[in-house]
């Protein structure tokens, strides 16, 4: 008495090619945003810190892991390195602890302690480099 006959619809076409490809779309589109906002960083971030554990030298400043700062004493040829963190206090580390390369020494070959280089471009102070960057950014000089 109070039940409505129920009628059953018709089934739609079964050749509908784009009907995945438009289901499918979403998928793919989330792929294609993870993949340049998280994968591609990540895997460019971890390139340059091979990069930088590769070319650690005596007499650069690290931190490790742990957040100990200290100073390369020692490269091993294997993934080994000595870390002076104080006064003879020296400590071997793996290369791969290093998180942070602080200072870095110059290379052998180049001549260190020449103030040539420092009067020739002559370091502009830090408020005017500041202000200049945000002057030109609002049309200033």
């Amino acid at each position: 008495m109070f039940v409505s006959t129920a009628y059953a619809q018709t089934a739609a076409p079964a050749g509908g090619g784009g009907d995945m490809l438009v289901q499918f779309a979403p998928l793919i589109l989330i792929f294609v945003v993870f993949y340049f906002l998280l994968i591609r960083p990540q895997q460019k971030k971890m390139k340059e810190h091979k990069a930088m554990l590769s070319a650690i030298r005596r007499g650069d400043r690290v931190v490790t892991g742990g957040g100990i700062i200290g100073v390369v004493t020692k490269v091993g040829t294997d993934d080994e390195i000595t870390v002076e963190i104080a006064e003879n206090v020296r400590v071997r580390c793996l290369r791969s602890t290093v998180n942070l390369v602080l200072a870095k020494t110059e290379p052998a070959g180049k001549s260190g302690g020449d103030a040539a280089p420092a009067a020739e471009g002559e370091a502009k102070p830090a408020e005017t480099t500041v202000a200049g960057g945000i002057g030109k950014l609002f049309g200033r000089k």
